[in-house]
């Protein structure tokens, strides 16, 4: 069962989605690199404006943080790098795997990139754009979605903030079936971790998404031999971006979206 692989570089998945393609190679037949800054969605600029209008200010630390200091950190000089700190294009060149950047991944090119690629199923493993019917009807076995939270509760974008919010957070991660509709298709798999509170939300995303490569594992190993079985259920309501008076309940409780650990770490993985 190969891959195409569909994710978007920044701190919060950069290091365990390499190590995910490093260790199997043989599996990903494609490595698409979502761009962060696609004119589409109005570049950095609208973007940055659009998040700041809903999140207001406090957001910009774990911003910066999760993407932009990993661009910076490509400038600085370093020797030879393990795996987890070389940029995925990179990686890929080294290991012959094909990887593409690509700022409409709904696109017809895209769709014959992914066709002639010889993958049999998406492998979406944080990443932005969402996926029209056309898209996850490219490939023999549609689609899955690694997601750094707990469905069907804490969808969207940033769901480890969300489990911070919670007077108990409850953090895990899931693999679930691509459909349109973000974050709401049938679950394969899910794993809970016993995280700390003073866990930043990037390191628990981190965390997260590093804990998810087993369960790929298997689950692609198991649709290789036959059908899995799959849970739906009813989606909850959609958690985006927090709001102001989210983020200053965080601070309140003496959370974090990110750390001075988190700066060490965007520093030391360049994108």
């Amino acid at each position: 069962m190969r891959v195409a692989l569909l994710t978007l570089e920044a701190l919060a998945s950069a290091a365990p989605v390499r190590r995910f393609v490093a260790g199997h190679p043989d599996r990903i037949a494609l490595v698409a690199l979502s761009d962060p800054y696609r004119p589409q969605q109005g570049g950095m600029v609208a973007q940055l404006l659009r998040l700041l209008r809903r999140s207001g200010p406090r957001l910009l630390p774990y911003l910066i943080v999760n993407f932009e200091l990993p661009r910076i950190a490509r400038w600085l000089p370093r020797g030879a790098m393990p795996a987890e700190r070389t940029p995925m294009a990179v990686l890929c060149a080294r290991l012959g795997v094909r990887a593409e950047t690509v700022a409409d991944m709904n696109a017809p090119t895209f769709h014959q990139m992914m066709a002639s690629s010889g993958a049999d199923i998406i492998l979406t493993f944080h990443c932005d754009q969402i996926l029209s019917p056309a898209t996850l009807a490219c490939l023999p076995h549609g689609g899955l979605n690694v997601h750094a939270g707990l469905l069907p509760e804490q969808r969207g974008p940033v769901p480890t903030i969300h489990a911070l919010l919670a007077e108990t957070p409850a953090f895990g991660v899931t693999v679930h079936r691509l459909i349109p509709r973000i974050d709401a298709g049938p679950m394969l798999a899910q794993v809970r971790l016993d995280l700390p509170t003073t866990t930043s939300a990037l390191e628990a995303a981190i965390r997260l998404h590093e804990a998810a490569i087993p369960l790929v594992i298997e689950i692609l190993d198991a649709l290789a031999r036959g059908p899995v079985a799959e849970h739906a259920s009813a989606p909850r309501p959609y958690c985006g971006f927090p709001t102001p008076a989210q983020l200053r309940h965080l601070a309140a409780m003496g959370r974090r979206t990110t750390s001075w650990r988190d700066i060490v770490r965007a520093l030391r993985t360049p994108v």
